[in-house]
């Protein structure tokens, strides 16, 4: 057997006499592996990323985080809802807004190498004509003008395959069934992400419990990581989406303008732990209106309301509250509210947009443009979901499609805020805060 004495001397007295060729080797080998890492135009290291993201998607409607880095529109929108050049270098209306015209950057490219021409530019709107009179510009004839079309050709563009014009390209999709279930994009350096996607917020908790995910985007309960060592988590703003009730305009009780106030000024909207919302635009939105009703946390003034109501409305008052399963403890504190100043409230779940409800507790999308037409306006039956009629309205949001300039639309939409608030068709609660939760 082997001395142990024997060999600790023996590998002392190597070292000790080839120290320096041992150090020099050990220098050289750091200053390769920089070189080869960050230098070399072989990319020997590559990184891949593994992202948990909840939601069913069809190729067609990824979410905007993917579809953003992978190609851009013919213009993009910035926070304040600006629009800004991006694919057309410029653009310029005629007809009143009807005609559109713009006009392409020559240096932007495809990413296979190809210039990006009018001709494959694939739009598909409907009730629009599209005329391509050469290479470089590109024209659309609406059949009504429509002041704000340049922030719809903000939609990033594809060729077939999801060819963008991104910093990363759509190196594999998995389908399961008709959605996605795993979207691989890749950069030029050959770093991936990698997207996975799950029905529920649980399942994405678990997939990143047991290592399949390492980052979970845009998680709204952070409780079941919160008190893990290996758990990073990011508060995140979120300016473009609400927390809102709708009020159905059909109910009996809620088509009372004032008992829709009074469940306003009923809702300690602080309690919700959130950045209050005070209406339905953005507070980073150029048409921001910061003087609209606050109806802030008022249980008397909301009394007051409902004394004032006709005796058949007080003596049957009883509410259904629905809402989604993730947004349940919001509601419960909502219904308790109610509760205080006299209003019996039942909370009910569901997975989807009710087809008949009396408030429904939800989060939406702001429009990155302050028009909300689709939301609001009467004539809108598919996506006007409280069945709201106003007229006042109504023209406000036909005037803000119209005009052209932009102080003056900026006027038309405080207006529409304004009056939409004292209406009360809905209670604008918060913005809420999503978390990126990443292993450490």
């Amino acid at each position: 057997m082997i001395n142990v004495r024997y060999l600790v001397r023996l590998s002392h007295a190597f070292i000790t006499r080839f120290k320096i060729i041992l150090f020099s080797a050990f220098i050289l080998g750091v200053i390769f592996f920089i070189f080869i890492r960050f230098f070399s135009p072989f990319r020997v290291f590559n990184h891949s990323e593994y992202i948990g993201l909840v939601g069913r998607y069809h190729v067609d409607e990824l979410p905007d985080l993917i579809l953003t880095k992978v190609s851009d529109g013919l213009t993009k929108i910035d926070e304040s809802g600006d629009i800004n050049p991006s694919i057309a270098k410029r653009w310029d209306w005629q007809e009143d807004g009807k005609k559109w015209t713009f006009y392409l950057d020559e240096n932007v490219k495809w990413q296979d190498g190809k210039k990006i021409t009018s001709q494959s530019i694939n739009y598909n709107f409907e009730d629009v004509k599209i005329d391509k009179p050469n290479q470089s510009t590109i024209v659309f004839t609406l059949k009504t003008p429509l002041s704000f079309f340049p922030a719809i050709v903000a939609k990033p563009i594809f060729r077939t395959g999801l060819l963008g014009t991104g910093k990363y390209k759509v190196a594999k999709i998995s389908l399961n069934g008709e959605f996605v279930d795993k979207l691989i994009i890749r950069n030029s350096d050959g770093d991936n992400i990698v997207y996975k996607f799950y029905p529920t917020e649980d399942r994405a908790m678990l997939a990143f419990k047991t290592g399949e995910v390492d980052i979970l985007e845009s998680i709204l309960d952070d409780q079941p990581v919160l008190f893990w060592p290996t758990a990073k988590i990011t508060k995140i703003d979120n300016p473009n989406q609400i927390l809102i009730i709708f009020f159905n305009f059909e109910d009996k009780f809620l088509s009372e303008r004032k008992l829709r106030q009074a469940l306003s000024y009923a809702i300690d909207k602080e309690n919700l732990g959130q950045t209050r919302a005070y209406g339905p635009v953005s507070p980073t939105s150029w048409a921001y209106n910061p003087q609209v009703k606050p109806y802030d946390f008022d249980p008397q003034r909301s009394k007051e309301l409902i004394d004032q109501l006709e005796d058949p409305v007080k003596k049957n008052l009883e509410l259904n509250l629905i809402s989604s399963p993730i947004l349940l403890d919001s509601a419960e504190k909502i219904a308790n509210d109610w509760k205080r100043v006299g209003i019996k409230t039942n909370v009910k779940v569901s997975a989807s947009k009710p087809d008949q409800y009396q408030a429904y507790l939800a989060i939406i999308e702001i429009p990155r443009d302050p028009d909300q037409y689709a939301i609001w306006h009467s004539s809108q039956t598919l996506t006007n979901i409280t069945h709201y009629n106003n007229k006042r309205i109504d023209k406000l949001l036909e005037d803000g499609r119209f005009e052209l300039n932009k102080e003056a639309r900026k006027k038309i939409y405080l207006d529409f805020q304004r009056f939409l608030l004292e209406d009360a068709p809905a209670v604008f609660l918060s913005h809420p805060e999503t978390y990126k939760i990443e292993r450490r």
